[in-house]
């Protein structure tokens, strides 16, 4: 009973760890697999199995070579000197994903709430700052109650859709062939972009728990789960003619179907970005403290500054040029994941 009770907080820091703003909003879905079609579907089953084998993966080889940090996963994959590099990038991933976290809370608020430019964007700077002050011991907690929402949220808007009768869902019935390949490494893209984030996370709560079965079975129920979310969303964004014009696609979906749960829908969305901005501060935050020996805050300020600058791009370009982008680069990062076996040296 013991091994299924954290095998299920494992599967919630894991889902909640990669759910963030792109992926709650539905931009992110869009971006790598919806516009594909019917394709996209056969992609999202694909970057499904790589959640699930890959995220089991990284925990038990953490467990292996007892690691405690990602900087030790990454020596082990890549040897000390190609780890540096890989520390270095993983750094500014961390701080581009802040950005577009912190870009989607500004479109959150204005796009969907109608509030001025910039409200949004400061008012989740002082907020993550407070918390961040105040330790992030709830970070786990807030997985816990967000991430089962969202999986509800998600069934309750495809069901509210399909109830409606939103035509045949044209966009998930076709596709063009010769994209194939294209569509087949979006989702090789997109599960090592997040594997890659997911990491500085995974690598020490396996070192905790130290249960290879629990963890292993942790990281089947979270990939399971992440798959169901991203078919779930998946269906429901490929009733909008055209997904990509929007910057919340989710957002406009529940409005249409289900507009009881509009404004709850929208609190969970931001609690998505907001305890995903707190998780990737507190490990770019932790990975600088090793280089800088001053206090967390004025290291948190410093972030901010620059995440802030990157933040002024506006959320949708950010999504479609920084995710891609990261994506193909972390699948070195997977490639040498699926090859290093699970025994350490």
């Amino acid at each position: 009973m013991k091994k299924w009770s954290e095998a299920f907080q494992v599967a919630s820091v894991y889902v909640g760890t990669i759910v963030g703003a792109g992926f709650a909003t539905g931009r992110e879905i869009v971006e790598f697999f919806t516009r594909f079609g019917f394709l996209g579907t056969i992609a999202i089953f694909l970057a499904g199995i790589l959640f699930i084998v890959m995220g089991s993966k990284i925990m038990l080889v953490a467990i292996e070579i007892k690691a405690k940090s990602f900087e030790q996963l990454n020596e082990y994959l890549f040897g000390r000197r190609l780890a540096l590099i890989m520390n270095i990038f993983l750094m500014v991933m961390l701080t581009g994903v802040c950005a577009v976290m912190l870009s989607g809370s500004e479109a959150l608020f204005t796009e969907q709430l109608g509030l001025p430019s910039r409200t949004g964007l400061i008012f989740t700077i002082i907020l993550t700052l407070f918390v961040m002050a105040s330790g992030v011991k709830g970070l786990f907690a807030v997985n816990a109650l967000v991430v089962p929402m969202m999986v509800i949220f998600n069934f309750l808007v495809m069901l509210s859709v399909l109830k409606l009768g939103s035509g045949s869902i044209p966009l998930l019935l076709f596709s063009d062939v010769d994209r194939g390949g294209e569509a087949v490494l979006s989702a090789f893209s997109y599960a090592a972009f997040n594997l890659a984030l997911a990491q500085a996370v995974l690598v020490p709560m396996a070192a905790e728990i130290k249960d290879r079965t629990a963890v292993k079975l942790g990281g089947v129920i979270g990939g399971l789960l992440l798959t169901v979310i991203l078919l779930s969303s998946h269906v429901s964004l490929g009733t909008l003619p055209d997904p990509a014009g929007y910057e919340i696609p989710m957002a406009v979906i529940v409005k249409k179907a289900a507009g009881a749960l509009y404004y709850l829908y929208i609190l969970i969305i931001y609690g998505e970005i907001f305890t995903s901005l707190i998780g990737n501060l507190y490990g770019l935050e932790r990975q600088i403290r090793g280089y800088v020996p001053i206090h967390s805050f004025w290291i948190h300020i410093c972030i901010f500054l620059v995440v802030y600058l990157v933040s002024l791009v506006k959320y949708g370009t950010l999504l479609e040029l920084l995710y891609p982008l990261f994506g193909y680069i972390s699948i070195g990062f997977l490639i040498l994941l699926l090859i290093r076996p699970i025994k350490a040296r």
